[in-house]
């Protein structure tokens, strides 16, 4: 019992120091606009205040001294004291963004992964397609995968019976699938641009919408053009050229524009559905703002970069964060032969269309994706020779700027076309992927 007084004791006093405290803030904020006598009396209250607690006075008059004091401080503490709910939101809100801003700036920042130029590490935003109505997920599992994954559902019906046509070409397309830029909203509420594609059952359109980045190709490609095979740029395109050159096209009119569309030999009747898909959304992952002030990048990490101070970016896309695996260093060349490595991992055997990737004349490592792409294993394409990488051509590192590459080479718009970036521009390495919950969830590669 004893302990529990002298604890009540404590607190009281801990509770008068800071309402002394907050009376000579007010003094000393506020004394220039109070009247005289409000002034005498606010210092007469901090005076018994203090004498109070030097005298370690008891808890019932420790009371009595603070209820006095809080009335003084109601007349004389103008925005200081009572604070409305209002401002102490204002202020906590105000405190928590300037904490924000400054992990951002300087130890960890969020970033999305908007495309699939790092795919597999990475995944951009990417399709899951659904061949029959019955493969689709119910409305439980559709708000599921909402939470769980940022999948966001797009179903397609035929208006009308007839063939299902997809234009190709022209418009503002971001890949072989036509397409036009809109003013639209993300989430129902955010003003944005987004990406809008028609396809034609017979004569009549059907359109979608969904953001700039997302690779309607992948969706097209797995749904229609080759359902079942492993979706790449390359066999995709390829696909799209054996359409054209033996003549399985119709022309068709989108958005006043007449389009080469490709006939997909799938029929259907009005009411069915002929395309489903969720939209899921890229990687989220958190950025290491601190490790390149006291290391030097190394190839083989990923590589997160501003793009403001490199023309072929900025001059079309303006200033913005990307991200792709870094490849060479000051003073490092770099190269692609054409071939694969085998065996040994040295060996280079010749093949057609991708390459062998070297740094300072072996082939590169320091990362998993390095070993994939060079060998062209599993979900790794290969490194596709253009521009400063094209055949025969060697790229040296400059003093003070970087190199990167995306993983997907076959899809990936990076150093090879827009060159070099800047050391000063370097923002940090991919630390940790914390959405969606796929299995990429966890410690970045």
């Amino acid at each position: 019992m004893f302990g529990l007084f002298q604890s009540q004791e404590k607190k009281m006093r801990e509770n008068a120091a800071n309402w002394l405290e907050l009376a000579e803030r007010v003094y000393h904020f506020r004394r220039d606009v109070l009247p005289a006598a409000e002034v005498g009396e606010l210092q007469s209250q901090m005076a018994g205040l203090r004498s109070l607690l030097k005298e370690r006075a008891g808890a019932e008059r420790l009371k009595l001294g603070i209820e006095a004091t809080e009335e003084v401080l109601r007349r004389t503490g103008g925005a200081i004291y009572p604070k409305s709910s209002l401002v102490e939101n204002v202020e906590f809100f105000l405190v928590a963004a300037i904490v924000i801003l400054g992990i951002r700036t300087y130890f960890v920042q969020p970033f999305k992964i908007p495309t699939n130029s790092m795919w597999p590490t990475y995944n951009g935003m990417t399709p899951e397609v659904f061949a029959q109505p019955a493969d689709e997920p119910s409305a439980g599992a559709v708000a599921a995968r909402a939470v769980l994954f940022g999948a966001w559902p797009h179903r397609l019906d035929a208006p009308g019976d007839g063939e299902v046509l997809v234009p190709v070409g022209g418009g503002q397309s971001r890949g072989a699938v036509h397409s036009r830029i809109v003013p639209g909203r993300s989430w129902l509420v955010i003003p944005t641009d987004l990406r809008e594609y028609t396809f034609f059952v017979g004569d009549r359109p059907v359109k979608v919408r969904v953001p700039l980045d997302f690779d309607m190709d992948w969706v097209v490609s797995e749904a229609l053009l080759a359902p079942g095979r492993t979706y790449s740029t390359q066999n995709f395109n390829a696909a799209v050229r054996r359409k054209m050159e033996t003549g399985s096209l119709e022309v068709r009119v989108v958005d006043g524009e007449r389009v080469n569309c490709i006939r997909t030999g799938r029929t259907v009747r009005a009411g069915e559905r002929f395309l489903s898909f969720d939209e899921l959304t890229g990687d989220q992952l958190f950025v290491d703002r601190m490790s390149y002030h006291f290391v030097r990048p190394q190839p083989g990490q990923g590589f997160v970069f501003r793009t403001g101070n490199i023309p072929g970016i900025a001059n079309t896309y303006g200033d913005q964060y990307y991200i792709k695996r870094l490849v060479g260093t000051p003073g490092d060349e770099i190269e692609i032969v054409a071939g694969k490595t085998s065996g040994d991992g040295v060996t280079v055997v010749k093949s057609a269309g991708t390459g062998v990737l070297l740094r300072n004349g072996r082939p590169i490592e320091g990362a998993g994706a390095f070993q994939g792409n060079n060998a062209q294993s599993g979900k790794y394409g290969g490194y596709q020779p253009l521009g400063i990488l094209a055949l025969g051509e060697k790229a040296k590192v400059p003093a003070g700027q970087f190199l990167a590459l995306g993983d997907n080479s076959g899809n990936s718009a990076d150093g090879r076309y827009w060159g070099f970036v800047p050391g000063k521009d370097v923002a940090g390495r991919p630390l940790f992927i914390y959405f969606p919950f796929t299995q990429h969830w966890g410690p970045a590669r």
